[in-house]
């Protein structure tokens, strides 16, 4: 990863863009493709795409990842100025109390913190306590009344998001709130960059989506990819690196940080798209890893694969430490090896290549 490249990804992670309120980041990520690409566009709910032309005019093969990250919203401003939220995404409220977050309202972003009561205040029943509800988080934007939080440009519904941003870790790790699934981006956005410059001109024309709302149902990579509708598909998410302290590997399988990037294997994911992507890594002695996948995904994968007559489509994870937390971790290795495995797929494809089953 060159110091260019870390820029990037880390502008990307600094940019706050929560579950409906995408386009910040996406502007960012658009930006960064139109030099590279022959297209930038985005629909109207804000799923971002950026074409390259290959060969064929009229074959594309896709790579997709979601643009939004957990975080909370505004749902009640009492009388005395703090705020109460409600959760955008998988936000994590035993995660919450104690940490500075950034509320994106109408005057621009306002600092606060969400308030934790001292521990000697909570002595007779530490004993019995549990994590906290949602609910139950307050906000303090260091306003007296609720008319000095509307002079703040706060109000009910605006979004916001943990203040903490990307660090390097040792030689090999980042870390950072939103690497699910910015890093994402960051990697298709690479291999765009990366066929763009190669010697020959790809089969098919190379399609990068970062779709919206993938957080709460995988809704913006529906809509984009019935407007889209590419001949193959790879989605690029993140998936939980197991090798940490506490988890069984017996219930959640084998994943390691550093390990490469892992294939998931059934439901959505074509065996033909999976078997393909097999043989590229193989050839191209890039390490993988494998997931099972039993009745949903989880990702953006779900919502594409049964658009229109079917997308034949399949998952690529990218290994990450403790999810939708302030301090998920992901390896840089993974990340090259995930680009390298994405850029080959895209240029071992034919013309004429097909993944639909014969009979």
């Amino acid at each position: 990863m060159t110091k260019a490249d870390q820029q990037f990804l880390f502008q990307l992670l600094e940019t706050p863009s929560p579950t409906g309120f995408e386009m910040p980041g996406q502007r960012v990520w658009a930006a960064a493709l139109e030099s590279v690409s022959d297209e930038t566009a985005c629909d109207a709910y804000g799923s971002t795409w950026a074409r390259l032309k290959g060969k064929s005019s009229s074959r594309t093969v896709m790579l997709e990842a979601h643009a939004d990250e957990i975080g909370y919203m505004v749902k009640h401003i009492s009388k005395e100025g703090f705020l109460r939220v409600d959760r955008v995404g998988g936000s994590d409220a035993a995660t919450g109390r104690g940490r500075r977050v950034w509320i994106q309202g109408d005057q621009g972003p306002v600092a606060g913190i969400l308030g934790n009561t001292a521990i000697h205040l909570r002595r007779d029943s530490l004993a019995s306590e549990k994590a906290p509800q949602v609910h139950e988080l307050w906000i303090d934007v260091g306003a007296s009344t609720a008319e000095e939080v509307a002079e703040m440009g706060i109000r009910v519904g605006h979004p916001l998001v943990y203040q903490d941003g990307p660090m390097s870790l040792g030689e090999d790790k980042i870390v950072s709130r939103a690497l699910d699934n910015r890093v994402g981006g960051y990697i298709i956005a690479q291999v765009m960059k990366r066929v763009a410059k190669a010697k020959k001109k790809p089969a098919l024309s190379l399609l990068c989506l970062n779709a919206v709302q993938e957080e709460i149902g995988g809704y913006g990579a529906k809509m984009a990819s019935h407007r889209l509708m590419p001949d193959v598909c790879l989605c690029l998410d993140v998936t939980h690196a197991t090798d940490t302290p506490g988890i069984d590997d017996n219930k959640y399988g084998k994943v390691t940080l550093g390990g490469g990037p892992a294939l998931c294997h059934g439901t959505a994911n074509h065996p033909l798209v999976v078997k393909k992507l097999m043989e590229v890594a193989e050839k191209e002695k890039i390490s993988i890893q494998h997931e099972a996948s039993s009745r949903y995904t989880g990702t953006d994968t779900d919502s594409i694969y049964h658009v229109k007559e079917g997308i034949p489509s399949a998952l690529v994870s990218l290994p990450l430490r403790c999810m939708h937390s302030v301090v998920e971790t992901v390896s840089k290795k993974d990340v090259e090896q995930t680009i390298c495995l994405l850029t080959a797929f895209v240029m071992s494809l034919s013309e004429d290549e097909e993944f639909g089953h014969q009979l």
